[in-house]
């Protein structure tokens, strides 16, 4: 009797149960809700004005690049991270990593164009000069100057609206180069005129400010790497932050193997000679260089990893300002540097100038004990003679060229080299 109530029960449930589920399957908007579930919240890459610099703008150096950071497509290597935080605001650069089609992904430099706390203090400096405040509008204070109003009126860029810029790349500045800076300025669309009639007064703001502060974005802009010019290629920027092809600094390579670093310093010879001669007729020289000057891609090649200490001289046309009018200052020839610091001479730069530098400073560490005797002993006596020969231009020449015939048979041909491998195994250049 247990038994059969037991049997009852079981198939009453079985009965219920399908008559449950076929009034479920004929609602159909019950049939369509899914399982609840925990909400699925999306990582928030979250940036502040101030990190980006765009609180300043327009006294910043553009924001041509600002979508691509708003979405995630410029990504910091910290943002790889489960936190997700933004790096310190306080470094001068940062790694990140950029994409067009949000699969592939490559290696950007993404750099200031001088420390927060040097922009901060120019920032304070600008107000209490102009403004007599602590804090103000850096826009509407470098808009009331002397220098900006000139820019304002003026239809073309010329020598005498960037006198006593402390930019060493407008120190001795042509007609050429300066029609040049408007013609490929990156951070408008291309008008492909050298007057500037397609500059808003935020562009031209912005212009000023950028040379004011480092010319290096400008540089990059003006001489591109698709071109052949020995830089990184300028990708864009947004507010005070400067993007950039990636390298990695010469500082790097310091203790890589002899066939390297011998490779590394026939490139470094090249470029400086390619910067003193090329089609173009600019005279490129630095004024300083150290270990974060020249960086390398991935591929092996060398470039000019921080253009801001290189100045220019045109070869076809001359400097258009006499060094006296050059002692001309304001407060835009005060954002980085003391104002007291005089100027360089036109005059005085050499062309082997580069080549004592980079004797001197680089190409002793990177080339330091790399060697057998007696190329070792050899190398190191014409480091010595170029270093010491500033003010004979056949000694640097003679010391270099020799150096350079020294160090050819030292590299190698494989697939470190990818910028002239395999082109290495069937040319005689290499």
């Amino acid at each position: 009797m247990g038994c059969w109530i037991c049997c009852l029960c079981s198939r009453v449930a079985d009965s219920l149960m399908l008559l449950l589920v076929l009034a479920l399957s004929c609602n159909p908007s019950t049939a369509a809700t899914p399982s609840p579930s925990a909400p699925h919240i999306k990582p928030s890459y979250s940036f502040g004005r101030t990190f980006l610099g765009l609180d300043k703008c327009n006294a910043c150096i553009g924001t041509s690049i600002c979508k691509k950071f708003f979405k995630e497509e410029i990504r910091f290597d910290t943002w790889l991270s489960s936190h997700l935080k933004l790096p310190p605001s306080y470094l001068l650069s940062y790694s990140g990593n950029y994409t067009d089609d949000a699969k592939s992904w490559r290696l950007v430099d993404i750099t200031r164009l001088t420390s927060k706390y040097r922009h901060d203090r120019a920032d304070k400096y600008i107000c209490t000069s102009l403004l007599k405040t602590k804090t103000c509008s850096l826009e509407h204070a470098l808009r009331r100057t002397h220098r900006f109003q000139k820019w304002l009126r003026a239809k073309r860029l010329t020598p005498d609206l960037v006198q006593g810029l402390s930019s060493p790349m407008l120190r001795c500045p042509s007609q050429r180069l300066l029609d040049r800076i408007v013609r490929r300025y990156a951070e408008v669309p291309d008008a492909g005129s050298i007057y500037m009639d397609h500059l808003t007064d935020r562009d031209k703001l912005r212009l000023l400010y950028t040379l004011s502060v480092n010319s290096h974005p400008i540089l990059l802009q003006i001489f591109p790497n698709v071109e052949g010019w020995p830089f990184p290629r300028y990708l864009g920027s947004c507010g005070r932050l400067v993007v950039s092809a990636s390298t990695r600094p010469l500082r790097d390579f310091y203790d890589a193997a002899p066939e390297v670093a011998a490779d590394l310093a026939l490139q470094l010879l090249t470029v400086l000679r390619s910067m003193g001669t090329n089609d173009l007729n600019y005279f490129f020289y630095f004024t300083h260089v150290d270990a974060g000057t020249f960086g390398v891609f991935s591929n092996g090649h060398l470039f000019i990893r921080d253009a801001s200490t290189l100045g220019i001289i045109d070869k076809e046309e001359g400097s258009q300002l006499i060094d006296s009018q050059q002692e001309y200052k304001d407060i835009f020839s005060c954002l980085t540097v003391d104002c007291q610091s005089a100027f360089v001479s036109c005059d005085s730069i050499r062309e082997k100038h580069s080549l004592v530098m980079v004797c001197q400073e680089l190409l002793p560490k990177l080339l330091k004990g790399k060697f057998r005797q007696p190329v070792q002993e050899k190398i190191d006596s014409f480091l010595q003679h170029c270093a010491n020969s500033l003010d004979d231009d056949q000694g640097v020449n003679e010391a270099v060229a020799k150096l350079a015939e020294l160090l050819k048979p030292l590299r190698s041909c494989d697939s470190r080299f990818a910028y002239r491998y395999p082109d290495c195994k069937y040319s005689d250049k290499y």
